[in-house]
């Protein structure tokens, strides 16, 4: 049976889809690997859940789907990235990645680099093309949020403390410190965009934080416990490799039932903080609650 959440999902991800295809059209010249590599990562499979927090956020606030879809796009194109590089042999060394075969075992590690490179450059370009949104602050708070959130303060400083985790040994504040930065910062970011999008002032955006702060945080809690429980065929890339390198997760410091119980407890906090929203918030509310749910 297709939930509504299902049918968000499936709209933004042919959504997100026809936009990289506009976006990374094949040139008939020596760089047509290199675009090939780029489609690979960025087109088919995946979750959307970023975008889907981005525009159900726009939404929110009537924003037009076109420019939130575009916004959307550049934070994907960020997320596309961090994946092409996290599986590198320098990083995690996967050679699955949503089903399909990670872009430096389908084309080489060089090509691999440069597709993420330019993706990261991508997200950028959209973000402050004019075409994507008239008012040139609110394409310049898009472009200052987004590289706050995947540089040291966020996604790639997160990447680079569990790349540390393999030689140290980290308590529970320092895993929730990594996890917010590595997988939270881009959630977190999602929802501010969707709330810059809206026009919606700093301080106005407090309860959005705190849905997204604890969706994060409940996300990477249900991560952990695929990771230790799940079908490697169904969530489509391998299993259980954090346990092999001796790293330090919520699961390992918390156990199976504590951390089931904290990531429940998180998503209810999500939900609680959209109490001042009504049923437009619906979608908001359905993502935190299949971040329980998921198997994949």
């Amino acid at each position: 049976m297709t939930t509504p959440l299902d049918a968000a999902l499936a709209r933004v991800s042919a959504d997100i889809d026809a936009r990289f295809d506009r976006l990374l059209a094949v040139p008939d010249d020596p760089r047509a690997d290199l675009y090939h590599a780029m489609r690979h990562a960025a087109i088919g499979g995946g979750k959307r859940l970023r975008p889907l927090l981005l525009c159900a956020t726009a939404d929110l606030f009537g924003v037009d789907r076109d420019c939130s879809g575009d916004v959307a796009t550049a934070v994907e194109a960020i997320h596309v990235y961090s994946l092409i590089h996290d599986d590198l042999p320098a990083m995690d060394d996967d050679d699955l990645r949503r089903g399909k075969p990670t872009v430096h075992k389908a084309y080489d590690e060089a090509t691999a680099i440069l597709a993420g490179d330019c993706l990261h450059a991508l997200a950028f370009e959209v973000l402050a093309d004019p075409a994507t949104h008239p008012d040139p602050f609110v394409r310049a708070e898009l472009v200052f949020e987004l590289a706050r959130a995947s540089g040291p303060g966020g996604m790639a400083g997160g990447q680079m403390m569990d790349l540390v985790a393999e030689r140290s040994r980290f308590d529970l504040a320092t895993v929730t410190r990594l996890q917010q930065m590595k997988t939270g910062a881009l959630i977190g970011v999602s929802v501010e965009m969707g709330a810059i999008l809206g026009r919606v002032a700093p301080e106005g955006r407090r309860s959005l934080r705190g849905y997204a702060h604890d969706l994060g945080l409940a996300f990477q809690i249900a991560d952990d416990l695929l990771d230790a429980e799940g079908d490697e065929a169904v969530v489509g890339k391998a299993l259980r490799k954090d346990a092999e390198a001796g790293k330090e997760t919520f699961l390992s410091l918390l156990g199976v039932t504590r951390a089931r119980e904290q990531c429940r407890m998180l998503v209810d906090q999500a939900v609680q903080h959209l109490h001042a929203y009504g049923p437009e918030a619906d979608v908001l509310r359905a993502i935190a609650r299949y971040v329980v749910e998921r198997d994949r």
